[in-house]
């Protein structure tokens, strides 16, 4: 559903009337899901409220074709139309069910070119939102809203993992349980290696290790919140749902084998800052992060040679061009 609203909104942009056929397509498709799974007397109200939404989503599209630009803003904005229709599909679903808007509890703050989980603000409404209300909820994953502005915005791809984490651990949740398209860990990409097998158990530290690393089971900052208050994570397969699944814990057996998993990043941009004038000087790499984080720039790998003539960082290829605008304008700036 993303990647459709995404394309949608670049066709849009561009000025392409063909953004319209698809945009009604994908309205026939929701509505055809609704008489599909819905019981009958439930349908007219959920389709009511589905059509409001691609109302607002056609009006959003409209403006960007005539104007033919799209900013961070408005395309966040779009992208959050899958998980606001989704949701609302769920609930109609689930007897007993109520739908919780998460932008009225997710709350962000801007960091440079990102938005930021506001977890002192997002804890505390979360705690309030859900006092009250009955054991059933569906809320949306990914979206999110600015803590100050209100404007909607998101947690990333793969954030809807994040949005179940950031719950469990504000709502001190026995477990959490991720439900994906995949048996859980495996010890490699069965892509690449057919023999490889599930991991049925490993700690915080090892997922997170495997997720930095191309293991794209589940979304690298999801483990944090549930680590700091030692909650498990339960992997199991929506198709698959009698596999075992993996689970991570802080208390995770350790294995006969000395190697867990092996796992590889796709899509890497390393930058490498480098010079002899570096050779023996304090500060250059704290110089070099400082500049990056303050630039809103994630890193993760880092590697230095023995001669400390240069550091290496790797990041995605998305923030490679500014990472390398903002070291240049450090460096150059202040030891030309």
């Amino acid at each position: 559903m993303t990647d459709g609203l995404i394309a949608l909104t670049q066709q849009a942009a561009a000025g392409e009337a063909a953004y319209q056929e698809q945009l009604e397509a994908l309205v026939q498709r929701h509505h055809a899901l609704v008489a599909e799974v819905i019981p009958s007397e439930g349908q007219g109200a959920l389709l009511q409220q589905l059509d409001a939404l691609f109302t607002e989503l056609r009006s959003i599209l409209h403006g960007i074709s005539l104007i033919q630009d799209l900013t961070p803003k408005t395309a966040d904005a779009i992208v959050a139309y899958g998980e606001r229709l989704s949701s609302l599909i769920v609930t109609a679903l689930i007897a007993g069910a109520s739908h919780l808007d998460a932008r009225q509890f997710m709350k962000t703050m801007k960091q440079g070119n990102r938005h930021v989980v506001d977890f002192e603000q997002t804890n505390r409404l979360i705690r309030e939102h859900f006092a009250h209300r009955p054991h059933r909820i569906v809320t949306g994953g990914f979206i999110a809203s600015d803590g100050s502005t209100g404007v909607t915005t998101n947690l990333g791809r793969g954030g809807s993992d994040y949005t179940a984490s950031i719950l469990a651990a504000a709502l001190d949740a026995e477990c959490l349980e991720i439900w994906t398209d995949v048996d859980g860990f495996m010890t490699a990409d069965p892509r690449i290696i057919p023999t490889a097998y599930t991991i049925d158990q490993l700690s915080y530290a090892e997922a997170m290790e495997l997720c930095n690393f191309g293991a794209k089971v589940v979304y690298p900052p999801t483990i944090y919140p549930v680590c700091q208050k030692n909650i498990p994570i339960y992997i199991k397969n929506t198709f698959h749902p009698e596999a075992a699944g993996s689970v991570i814990r802080r208390d995770a057996a350790r294995s006969e084998r000395p190697i867990r998993g092996i796992s590889s990043v796709q899509e890497t941009s390393m930058v490498t800052v480098s010079g002899l004038s570096m050779v023996g000087v304090i500060g250059v790499n704290r110089r070099i992060f400082a500049t990056l984080a303050a630039g809103g720039i994630s890193v993760f790998m880092v590697a230095q040679n023995s001669s400390e003539t240069s550091t290496s960082i790797g990041m995605t290829p998305a923030d490679a061009r500014r990472a390398c605008e903002l070291l240049d304008a450090e460096f150059a700036a202040r030891d030309s």
